[in-house]
This record gives C-alpha cells, sequence and structure tokens, in this order.
C-alpha cells in the first residue's frame, strides 16, 4: 500500500489546501482524494508541481507500507 502524507507535508509548510490547490492547478476536491488516501494514481506532473510549491521530496509525501500477511 501507498500511504499519501501530503497532510503531514502541508501542516509542516503551514499552506492550506485552497492555496495548495491554486498554486499547483488542480482543484480542491482532487487535492483533497489525494490529503485523504483515496486517490488510485497521481500523474508525474502534479507530484512535480506539488513537490516544487512544498519544496520536498516525493518520498516525503509518498509512503510505501508492506501488506500484513
Amino acid at each position: 500500500m501507498i500511504r499519501v502524507n501530503l497532510d503531514v507535508v502541508m501542516a509542516m509548510r503551514k499552506i492550506g489546501s485552497g492555496d495548495l490547490a491554486d498554486k499547483v492547478d488542480i482543484t480542491p476536491a482532487n487535492l483533497s482524494i489525494l490529503k485523504n488516501n483515496k486517490a488510485k494514481a497521481i500523474r508525474f506532473s502534479t507530484l512535480n508541481a506539488i513537490c516544487k510549491e512544498l519544496n520536498c521530496q516525493p518520498g516525503d509525501i509518498l509512503e510505501f507500507i508492506p501488506d500484513e500477511e
């Protein structure tokens, strides 16, 4: 499983959802889907824009969680 820690990074950078959505040119609804771990995929262009705006690495946002057996 891939966990999206976007909300954590946003809190550390003190940026709100509306501001980030505007700056990376995605809808607030799509940003919410990402923040709430509901997304099935993310475009590299979106990930690039988010990382650029938050001054972070993709690994700061995306975390691999091994399946429990």
